[in-house]
C-alpha cells in the first residue's frame, strides 16, 4: 500500500455499499471514490450519494469520462433538471447547460453566492464539469451556510431568525456596480439584468431532509425587509462574515473532467479569480428546487419575475 493509499484509507469515515468517500475538510466537502458517472447508477447509489451530498453539502468525482448528454443523464438521476439559466443563453444544442467561458463572455464569479436566489425557486442543487482547466489557478470555494448558523452567537441567530431579505438580479445602484468591469462583463450584465427578479426569501430556510437551519443570503440580497439600504448591509456583511470563515470552507483544485455536485440550499462558493488570460471553461447543470420554507413554516414569496419557464419539467 502507498501512501496515497494509507492517507485515503485512514480518513474514510463512511461506509456506503456501491463507492469509498474520502472527506476533505472538517465541515464541508467529500470526494467519492470508485464510481463511473457515465454509467447509469442503481438506485441504491443514487439514494447513497443523495445521503452524501445532504451530510457534506458538497461532493466531488476525479476525472470523469462525461460529456455533455451524459452530464445531464447524470443529473437526472437526481431530480427534475431545469432550463440552463433564467437569462443567460444556453450551451447551443444544450438547453439544459450553462457554459462559463471566460476567455469568451468573461464570466467570472469571484463573489460569494448562492446560485439564482433571485429566484422565488432556486436550484436545489447544481452539477460543474471541468471541462478546460488553467495549469495552475482557477480554484473554487465553498462554504456551509448551517455551520455558519450554527456558529452564531445566540442574539445574532434570533435577529437571523426574523430576517427577509430581497434578493435580485438587479441591482440599487447599476452605475457604482458595473464601474471598472470590462467591456465583455458589462455586455454579459445586460443580458443579466434584461428580466428584472426580485424574491422575498427567509434569511434562516429550513431543510426538510435534515431539520437544519441554513443562512440563506449571499450576493444578490439587496436588502432586508423593513430595514434601510445601510442598515441592510452592515448586518448582510456581518452575517455574511460567519459564512466565509475558513472553518467553514473547502477548496476544491479542479483537474480535466472533475465533476463537483453540490446542495444550492446550504452551502455559498466562490471561483477564485487567479489565473489571468489562461483559458478556464466549466459547464454546469442545476435541479429544480422547492420554495424555501422559514422556521416559523411560511414560504418565499415572488415579487417580480416569472421563473416558471426556467423550471418547466424538462424529462429526458
Amino acid at each position: 500500500m502507498d501512501s496515497t493509499t494509507q492517507i485515503t484509507a485512514r480518513l474514510k469515515t463512511d461506509e456506503y455499499e456501491n463507492f469509498d468517500i474520502r472527506p476533505l475538510a472538517g465541515r464541508i466537502g467529500a470526494e467519492i471514490l470508485g464510481l463511473d458517472l457515465s454509467q447509469t447508477l442503481s438506485d441504491e447509489t443514487v439514494d447513497n450519494i443523495r445521503q452524501a451530498l445532504i451530510k457534506y453539502k458538497v461532493i466531488f468525482f476525479r476525472r470523469q469520462q462525461l460529456t455533455e448528454v451524459s452530464q445531464v443523464a447524470f443529473a437526472r438521476q437526481f431530480g427534475v433538471v431545469t432550463t440552463a439559466h433564467p437569462m443567460l443563453p444556453s450551451l447551443p444544442g444544450h438547453p439544459e447547460i450553462l457554459e462559463f467561458d471566460y476567455g469568451r463572455m468573461d464570466n467570472r464569479t469571484n463573489q460569494w453566492h448562492t446560485d439564482l436566489t433571485f429566484l422565488d425557486r432556486p436550484p436545489l442543487a447544481s452539477i460543474l464539469r471541468a471541462v478546460e482547466i488553467p495549469s495552475v489557478g482557477g480554484d473554487t470555494l465553498w462554504a456551509n451556510t448551517v455551520t455558519a448558523y450554527q456558529d452564531l452567537p445566540a442574539p445574532l441567530r434570533s435577529l437571523a431568525n426574523e430576517l427577509w431579505a430581497v434578493h435580485s438580479n438587479t441591482y440599487n445602484d447599476y452605475a457604482a456596480a458595473t464601474v471598472n468591469i470590462s467591456q465583455k462583463r458589462q455586455e454579459l450584465g445586460k443580458v443579466f439584468t434584461s428580466t428584472e427578479y426580485q424574491t422575498l426569501h427567509p434569511v434562516v430556510r429550513v431543510i426538510p431532509e435534515s431539520g437544519d437551519r441554513s443562512l440563506f443570503i449571499g450576493a444578490f440580497v439587496r436588502q432586508f425587509r423593513e430595514l434601510s439600504v445601510d442598515e441592510s448591509r452592515q448586518i448582510l456583511k456581518m452575517l455574511q462574515s460567519y459564512i466565509m470563515r475558513p472553518e467553514n470552507t473547502v477548496r476544491w483544485r479542479w483537474e480535466q473532467g472533475d465533476i463537483a455536485f453540490w446542495d444550492n440550499r446550504v452551502t455559498q462558493h466562490y471561483g477564485i479569480d487567479d489565473f489571468g488570460s489562461q483559458p478556464r471553461r466549466v459547464q454546469r447543470v442545476t435541479i429544480a428546487g422547492n420554495l424555501p420554507v422559514s422556521i416559523e413554516g411560511i414560504e418565499s414569496k415572488s415579487v417580480k419575475g416569472d421563473s416558471s419557464a426556467y423550471n418547466r419539467l424538462n424529462p429526458a
